[in-house]
């Protein structure tokens, strides 16, 4: 028998529904997604939990590794600026906390804080993710008899294969996601700010608001870097270097492999 790797899927929970990528050593294959119906009455991840069960029903694959990406739509971000007065990494996770309370007016008591690892001196990029979000997942990995070996924003995912692309210096990531746009500015080698915010799945929304977050910016405008997975008519904004060009209309598929 051969001892090859295990194989691996790459579930992707996006706004309106789940979609399940396959990898076997260097063959990859997307599975399908599901889409489904948000209820008010749910957690907005409690239908895209559902939704996924199913779609790993359909496919079932005991013993294998599971990766989830999560949409923005599950997750809240923050900047966290350096202090000094910080010392341990219990005092790190209660002022990160503090500063989402600040930001968005409610204590996150029943979410997980995930920092970026940063320089001594330079703000932080803080992800809130809902701990019965991962708890959830991780009874689905159990059910499934799959290994779960991540669950990692999107955000932090689409940066990290796109940061190759970007030019040292100041720039303005922009990741655009069906019905939500995230925003990263960086200048001087650190983080400035972090946006997330509702956005209409068009070229004129989008170009708005980068012009909006450019104008705090200063004279000097940054570099615009975007990654629109699903949206093949990004090319016609201004001003904009695409990190990742493609032609894939199903935003679920074009994430998945953008990142794999």
């Amino acid at each position: 028998m051969s001892h090859l790797s295990p194989d691996r899927y790459c579930a992707v929970l996006g706004a309106e529904g789940v979609g399940l990528g396959h990898w076997h050593g260097r063959q990859h294959q997307w599975l399908g997604s599901r889409a489904f119906a948000c209820d008010a009455a749910q957690p907005a991840w409690a239908p895209a939990l559902q939704a996924l069960a199913g779609l790993l029903g359909e496919h079932p694959a005991r013993g294998a590794q599971l990766r989830v990406l999560l949409s923005a739509r599950y997750s809240r971000f923050c900047l966290v600026p350096w202090s000094d007065a910080i010392g341990t990494p219990r005092e790190l996770d209660a002022y990160a906390r503090a500063c989402f309370e600040n930001l968005y007016g409610q204590p996150l008591d029943d979410w997980r804080i995930v920092l970026s690892p940063e320089p001594a001196g330079a703000a932080r990029i803080a992800t809130a993710l809902p701990e019965a979000l991962l708890q959830g997942l991780q009874a689905l990995g159990r059910e499934s008899r799959l290994s779960l070996r991540s669950v990692q924003p999107y955000l932090m995912a689409a940066y990290n294969r796109c940061s190759a692309q970007l030019t040292q210096g100041d720039f303005l990531f922009v990741l655009a996601e069906p019905r939500r746009s995230v925003l990263l500015l960086a200048s001087g080698g650190a983080w400035q700010q972090v946006l997330a915010q509702g956005c209409a799945d068009n070229d004129q929304a989008l170009q708005a608001l980068i012009e909006r977050t450019c104008e705090l910016y200063g004279e000097q405008l940054p570099r615009v870097y975007l990654h629109a997975p699903g949206r093949t008519a990004a090319s016609q904004l201004t001003a904009v270097q695409l990190c990742e060009a493609s032609t894939e209309s199903d935003p679920l598929c074009a994430m998945w492999r953008a990142v794999a």
